[in-house]
């Protein structure tokens, strides 16, 4: 059975066909008036044209205010066909030619109503077809044909066209029927094709890795929910576009031997990613190599722990070997610098030694310093944690930065950009000023020429962030790498060892730290500490601070080989 929005499409198109059949029999029937003599009523043929044309406008209203489709059909079918009998009246009664019309109104009833109806209509169509006949068999009405067939003529042009109408009828009721079912069957297996599509893109949006699909010239074709994150696009940005410029790296192909690689890709807000990408031919079985399929997994936080696990490795190596030398080194330092200090004292000695033993004094002095700094790094470190303000702090370590490069007049001004005017959390505040001025004294060391130091704390999530970003001149990727390695300064003069003592520090309080850098675009270094009235997740290793419950707590932190994990480095 028809539903009610196609019963009315239908109408719409029923009246559309009667308007163009009308037009056609007016031009029609005027055309042979004109042409040739026709006992035609003229004015009474045009008043039922005029009125049908008027029915039909009417009808066209109707759909939109009255929504009983069914009832509107069989309105109209029943009004076309007396319109068809009035009109086969007023061209001939069985001389006319438009008794085709009866024909037309049965196929129109088998289409918008139930088969029954149709068998009916059909009758109700010779009942009219044969009354008209008859009435102007016997003049009752005026008849309007040009010749006058005998009774049995009438009663078979009268019977073949009840056969005729009963055929049509029964073969458009047929016809209606099987086009009916079709049409169901077509919804049914669109309804199904439908949901296999749904069901495929909620697959492929559930998979938890990227996945694009391209055609053969390497044009983005498809991308699930998760190459969307990854990628940090939206699927306006990445459809259509050439997968090779999304990534930094070529991509592998599927000739490579392995079928996978890693590349390298850089968001618009983030830090770069690492991601491995799975190559394969998108085959159809009977169409061939229609494109390429891409699969996209993010190993971005597996190769930073990888490097920090090469960081523990080598801080466990420097802290063994400074424990093992340092004192062996200082005491015979001591001794040295002792025998030149009384040297020093001797009368006889000339200019040129006594500027000698000057450079022995320096640069005993400097190789003290620098045990001093190895002691400091490998000695076991007692950590005071308690609610501490960082903005605070930041603050109190800018105001004696801001008093320095004003007494040595270096050109740098600094900036503050706090989005929250307090920020606690629990740490020790000592150690923490202790890295904020290394993290302030490697940004001033990076601006020679002067330059803008902007510290900036805001919060990010359960964390606070705390950022110093100079304007010197950056530095490399492999620098990056190595910036919290010992011994790695980029500083005349450095010994290296001030960042690495930073990162440590950071571990104990269950932090990270890391640069963000480009060459000739200056540095950035991040420090992330876990707010004070956020979750913490329970931990096993030492120097990580417990909550405070009102007061100061000690702990007290292990070397740097056991550092507290959770620690990063991000590059």
């Amino acid at each position: 059975m028809q539903s009610t929005f196609d019963e009315r499409n239908w109408l719409v198109w029923l009246v559309r066909v009667r308007i163009f059949i009308l037009t056609l029999l007016l031009a029609i029937e005027l055309a042979i008036a004109q042409f040739s003599p026709t006992p035609l009523p003229m004015r009474l043929f045009l008043s039922t044209m005029v009125f049908w044309y008027t029915l039909s406008l009417f009808y066209v209203l109707l759909l939109s205010l009255w929504q009983e489709h069914r009832l509107q059909a069989s309105l109209q079918v029943l009004t076309d066909l007396i319109l068809v009998s009035l009109v086969v009246h007023e061209t001939g009664g069985w001389d006319s030619s438009l008794n085709f019309l009866y024909p037309l109104v049965i196929i129109v009833a088998s289409v918008l109503l139930p088969r029954v109806w149709a068998q009916l209509v059909a009758a109700l169509a010779f009942i009219l077809y044969g009354t008209v006949l008859e009435l102007n068999y016997y003049a009752v009405v005026p008849s309007y044909s040009s010749t006058h067939p005998a009774l049995k003529a009438l009663q078979a042009i009268i019977f073949v066209n009840l056969f005729g109408f009963l055929a049509v009828a029964y073969l458009a009721g047929l016809l209606t029927a099987k086009l009916r079912q079709v049409g169901v069957q077509l919804k049914d297996t669109s309804g199904a094709l439908e949901s296999l599509q749904a069901l495929h893109e909620n697959i492929i949006h559930s998979i938890s890795s990227g996945l694009i699909t391209t055609g053969l010239d390497g044009r983005i074709t498809l991308v699930n929910a998760a190459a969307q994150r990854l990628l940090e696009r939206s699927p306006a940005g990445l459809l259509g576009a050439p997968v090779h410029h999304l990534f930094l790296d070529p991509l592998p192909t599927v000739e490579s031997p392995q079928g996978h690689g890693e590349v390298r890709f850089e968001p618009p807000t983030k830090f770069r990613k690492t991601v491995r990408v799975r190559v394969a031919s998108l085959t159809v079985p009977e169409r061939g190599e229609l494109g390429f399929v891409y699969v996209l997994d993010d190993l971005t936080e597996i190769r930073r722990l990888e490097r920090e696990v090469r960081m523990q490795d080598k801080l466990a190596a420097v802290g063994r070997l400074a424990a093992a030398i340092a004192h062996e080194i200082r005491n015979p330092l001591t001794s040295i610098a002792g025998s030149v200090s009384m040297l020093s004292g001797v009368p006889e000695m000339n200019e040129d030694h006594r500027r000698l033993l000057d450079i022995v004094t320096r640069e005993s002095q400097r190789l003290n310093s620098i045990i001093t700094d190895f002691l400091a790094y490998s000695r076991t470190k007692q950590y005071h944690f308690d609610r501490v303000d960082l903005v605070q702090s930041v603050e109190d370590t800018l105001t004696l930065m801001d008093h320095r490069m004003t007494a040595e007049k270096t050109g740098i001004t600094i900036e503050r950009r706090f989005s929250v005017r307090q920020a606690w959390a629990i740490a020790d505040g000592d150690k923490l000023k202790q890295v904020f001025w290394n993290l302030c004294e490697n940004a001033v060391r990076a601006m020679k020429d002067g330059g803008t130091l902007t510290a900036a704390v805001e919060s990010l999530g359960d964390d606070w962030q705390v950022s110093f970003r100079d304007t010197g001149t950056g530095m490399t990727p492999q620098q990056i790498e190595k910036i919290f390695e010992p011994f790695q300064s980029n500083f005349e003069g450095g010994t290296g060892l001030g960042l690495a003592i930073v990162y440590q520090i950071v571990q104990a309080h269950d932090g990270k730290v890391w640069a963000r850098s480009k060459p000739g675009q200056g540095t950035t270094l991040v420090l992330r500490l876990r707010r004070l009235d956020a979750e913490r997740p329970a931990s096993t290793g030492e120097g990580v601070p417990e909550k405070a419950q009102g007061k100061a707590q000690v702990v007290v932190a292990a070397r740097p080989v056991a550092a507290a994990a959770g620690g990063g480095l991000r590059g």
